[in-house]
């Protein structure tokens, strides 16, 4: 079928002329890493008017165009909207002045509009996360990253305001994902004396020797009256009541610039594909839709129902019902609140409720971006529920030599940006050290686990409680949040650590593909980690726009090597200059990185040369990426709630007795929902050889990359959205735990 491109938005499409484009395979090759919009976008004051939006339609049935893929915020959509209910309307028109003929009314009778809702903001109802939020987080949380260093060398305040005129989503989701002290978001307003309370808070933690405080500001943010609260305001006030030397950072267009994140590439060529099965799908009866995600399913909402529900949103604010107003925002947003609350204050210690349990934190396997946000999360939530909470440092080995120690409110302040694991961890696994462990639980009287790690964890999770029967101090609640680059712990659809680690993928990617630029054709094969498990690999070549990746799990032999090679020979000669070939490193014995390098080194002689790139442990590394933060800060916090309430269940004559399958639990993401899974039912998913889940949910994108890279193949449209209607969620859902 014909593509077009339509320049300059809606603007063009009034325009018409050279603004409607045919497009090519190769108009739009390596455009994936680039920022902004290619094809231009522009506010356009005539297609809110009744004739541009008739000139519109003119210039779409001149093309022949019944199609449209919309890419905007709400106006943009709720623009779209309009147009497909008076499409008939303005035909007719058309007809009437001549200037199109009956025929074309019958031919072009209807106009099928799918929307994706590209948006920095995350201001769209129904839609957990729109195209461009993550990466204005990537945005916003380098600047805070950055302006910490200078802050913890000078004892300062910084103001930093953030987008969001009428959503306080990134305001909400960076101060989750720095520790700010204190946020101010349209939606939640703070209580009347606020500006006490906050100077309290500050000078409290510069009393704990806290040398830096931020306070995060959206731009349309207000107080209980509905009056503006600015950055200049907050600055002032900190400065006349407390004398803090404060800084005011306004973060500005910085937040729409910059190459898209690997999520966001991921999440757009997903819904990409989406828009174009509910195209092909849409009968004039279907109402024009919008592809979103939910979770990490893929879903189809009536595009009329998300834009209502998003004004709704804006005339709950306007009228002072708040809470309201936060439940409208979606089950994503209000999680994020109740996180943020419970994490940013300390309860005075006699507010809190005494326990009396004792829980031990650990981490175990290799580091991955993300698990301090976890550690953190848990002591936090730990102690607001009255537990006492231990860190148990260098994980299973650790533990079984008594390294284990009270760990406060206080010390994991500052954690959450940190990369790596700063509790210590280890691979090894509890089995040989089982007595030892046993003592140390013993000893210090510990009432609960909560293990944040990989594999390992689930495998020391396993041996753990089979050891129940020969140790009760084995019989107490055990939690495990997974956490490893690899993405391979079975029951769950994302591991803490792995969005950091695509990210270095890409961006190591990009770079490389811009080192051969203005050389002659070349092709990369580059080799990934990720044990046996094809995650980082697939999705790394998906958001880096590879010709091919090879993994464990999607067996291939000589005759695909061959037809790869002669695929991408066919490429290199037309006008494209660089092919980018992923390798996970266990994906086949004997078909390694190095002859797969020679392999396309011999076959390309004369259209292309080869090189070859290990990326290796820089994978494991970084700073966690905003998702790793806001994930980490979550789940863990869920994880510990649960344990709060196994305690409760399972606390008998003045102790703990727990020694059932559902008291030794996985968290993990399962689609839309975050759930509990028993790790004893978990056994029959998982291949204990190559230490992988048996099955996984990222293997139906494979045909999507083949078909980006130019193979024809047939796309399973099974897992695509069906329609559904924007819920307003009940206090129930809340419960089933959305991220």
């Amino acid at each position: 079928s014909e593509i077009l491109f339509l320049f300059q938005g809606y603007q063009g499409m009034v325009d018409g002329g050279d603004n409607i484009v045919e497009v090519s395979w190769e108009s739009v090759s390596s455009i994936l890493q680039v920022g902004g919009t290619v094809i231009g976008s522009a506010r356009c004051k005539s297609f809110r008017t009744r004739g541009g939006r008739l000139q519109a339609a003119y210039n779409l049935v001149q093309r022949g165009i019944t199609n449209l893929c919309v890419i905007g915020g709400d106006g943009s959509l709720t623009g779209a909207n309009l147009f497909r209910e008076e499409w008939s309307g303005l035909l007719e028109e058309l007809a009437q002045k001549g200037q199109i003929d009956e025929e074309a009314v019958k031919k072009y009778a209807y106009l099928n509009i799918v929307g994706m809702v590209g948006s920095i903001d995350n201001d769209f109802c129904g839609t957990d996360m729109t195209i461009g939020t993550d990466s204005a987080l990537h945005r916003i949380i380098e600047v805070v990253d950055a302006i910490m260093t200078t802050a913890q060398s000078h004892q300062r305040t910084f103001v930093l305001e953030v987008m969001g005129r009428h959503c306080g989503y990134l305001a909400l989701v960076s101060a989750l994902a720095c520790g700010a002290d204190w946020v101010f978001i349209p939606e939640y307003p703070p209580e009347e004396g606020w500006e006490d309370s906050m100077c309290v808070k500050l000078s409290e933690n510069r009393a704990r020797k806290k040398r830096l405080n931020i306070i995060i500001v959206a731009e349309g943010a207000i107080d209980c009256h509905n009056k503006p609260i600015t950055s200049e305001k907050v600055k002032d006030l900190v400065v006349q009541r407390l004398g803090f030397d404060t800084r005011v950072t306004i973060l500005g267009h910085v937040q729409r610039g910059g190459t898209p994140s690997a999520f966001d590439r991921i999440l757009a060529s997903r819904m990409g594909v989406e828009a174009v099965l509910a195209l092909l799908e849409a009968t004039p009866a279907t109402p024009a839709c919008v592809v979103s995600l939910s979770g990490n399913q893929a879903v189809r909402l009536p595009l009329m129902e998300c834009v209502q529900m998003t004004q709704e949103v804006q005339k709950a604010m306007d009228e002072g019902r708040f809470v309201e107003a936060v439940k409208l925002r979606g089950r994503s947003f209000e999680n994020n609140l109740n996180t943020y609350k419970l994490l940013s204050h300390k309860k005075p210690d006699a507010e809190l409720p005494m326990t009396n349990f004792n829980v031990a934190v650990l981490n175990v396997g290799a580091p991955a971006a993300g698990m301090n946000a976890a550690v953190r999360a848990a002591v936090r939530v730990g102690i607001t529920e009255g537990h006492k909470m231990f860190a148990v440092i260098d994980g299973f080995e650790g533990f079984a030599r008594g390294k284990i120690k009270e760990i406060s409110w206080g010390d994991v302040g500052g954690w959450t940006g940190q990369g790596g694991s700063i509790l210590g961890t280890k691979r090894t696994l509890p089995a040989k050290y089982l007595e030892k462990i046993a003592d140390q639980m013993r000893t210090n009287n510990i009432n609960a686990l909560m293990v944040i790690g990989g594999f390992e964890a689930y495998l020391g999770l396993l041996e753990l409680s089979a050891a129940r029967e020969k140790y009760d101090e084995f019989c107490v609640p055990m939690v495990m949040v997974p956490a490893t680059v690899s993405n391979n712990v079975p029951g769950s659809d994302f591991s803490i650590g792995a969005d950091t680690a695509l990210n270095t993928i890409t961006d190591t990617c990009d770079r490389i593909k811009q080192s051969a630029s203005g050389t002659k054709r070349r092709v990369f094969i580059i080799e990934t980690m990720g044990g046996y498990c094809g995650y980082l690999a697939n999705m790394g070549a998906l958001a880096a726009g590879a010709d091919a990746a090879y993994i464990f799990e999607e067996q291939f032999d000589i005759r695909e090597l061959q037809a790869n090679v002669e695929h991408l020979t066919e490429k290199m000669k037309t006008s494209i200059q660089r092919g980018l070939v992923l390798r996970n490193e266990n994906c086949n014995e004997n078909y390694t990185t190095d002859f797969i390098y020679q392999l396309y080194s011999e076959e390309g002689k004369g259209v292309f040369d080869c090189r070859k790139n290990v990326l290796g442990h820089m994978q494991q590394g970084g700073a966690p990426s905003p998702f790793d933060r806001n994930f980490g800060t979550k789940i863990s916090a869920k994880a510990m709630q649960w344990i709060s309430k196994k305690l409760k269940e399972t606390y008998r004559k003045g102790k703990i007795f727990a020694n059932t399958d559902d008291s030794v639990c996985l968290l993990g993401m399962r689609r839309r929902n975050l759930v509990f899974q028993p790790v004893a039912e978990l056994k029959t998913e998982t291949d204990f050889v190559h230490r992988i889940p048996k099955e996984q949910w990222w293997l139906k994108l494979r045909p999507l990359m083949k078909i980006l890279a130019k193979y024809k193949t047939s796309y399973d449209v099974s897992d695509s959205g069906q329609l559904e209607h924007v819920a307003m969620h009940s206090p129930k859902e809340a419960e089933t735990g959305a991220i």
